[in-house]
């Protein structure tokens, strides 16, 4: 594939396949296998040019916690996929990183109850790194579905083995999936994954182009 798929992406918690429960979909709704896969910057917070570095930058962009609750109101899990280079560079740690991810969700939870990130993966790793789990490469958004796959059947996930790239076979369907990103790099995750990969301004995130979703929504 051309890329180091040894360098998975990682959760806030280190270990991708620790144990997830996940948290039931408003209303009783049953899960049918339709994921949000979401950037991060520029897409549910403001994002800078010398990245998010402390919980005290963190600015819930406008309309951004009702996109994500009325995303899992109609069936959608959502899964955050982000490239946090700073980590691989050495700027800042992973636990730092997780104290923004728990008040990112502490906030968008303060504006809609239901704007719960069932999932966050990050890639830790610096470009020259050449890691499949960075984008433009799509080695989160697969890490992704099979860890939201699993976890529905079994949350423990003890038994997951994520593969990546062509030695992952019989791969479901993202037919009713999005991606929503600000960058090209984005778009082309989304591509090469095959999910509908949809575009925002950086300074409206998610709120900008929630119409655009449409038929996704049930």
């Amino acid at each position: 594939m051309g890329c180091d798929s040894m360098l998975p992406p990682q959760r806030d918690s280190g270990k991708l396949t620790q144990p997830m429960d996940l948290l039931p979909l408003p209303n009783g709704i049953t899960w049918g296998g339709n994921i949000a896969y979401l950037d991060r910057d520029g897409v549910i917070i403001r994002g800078f040019e010398d990245y998010v570095n402390t919980i005290d930058e963190i600015e819930v962009l406008p309309l951004a916690a009702s996109s994500i609750g009325s995303l899992r109101r109609s069936g959608f899990r959502v899964c955050v996929v982000t490239n946090q280079s700073p980590i691989g560079r050495g700027i800042w740690s992973r636990e730092n990183l997780a104290s923004i991810h728990a008040e990112t969700r502490r906030l968008l939870l303060l504006e809609d109850a239901d704007a719960h990130l069932d999932l966050i993966l990050h890639s830790p790793y610096a470009p020259w790194e050449n890691s499949w789990a960075r984008k433009p490469n799509p080695g989160m958004l697969e890490a992704s579905r099979q860890i939201m796959d699993f976890a529905h059947r079994d949350p423990s996930l003890s038994e997951l083995r994520i593969t990546f790239g062509h030695e992952w076979g019989d791969r479901p369907s993202e037919e009713g999936s999005i991606m929503v990103g600000d960058r090209n790099v984005d778009m082309k995750a989304a591509d090469a994954f095959g999910v509908r990969g949809i575009r925002c301004d950086p300074d409206e995130g998610i709120g900008g182009v929630f119409d655009s979703i449409g038929g996704g929504l049930g």
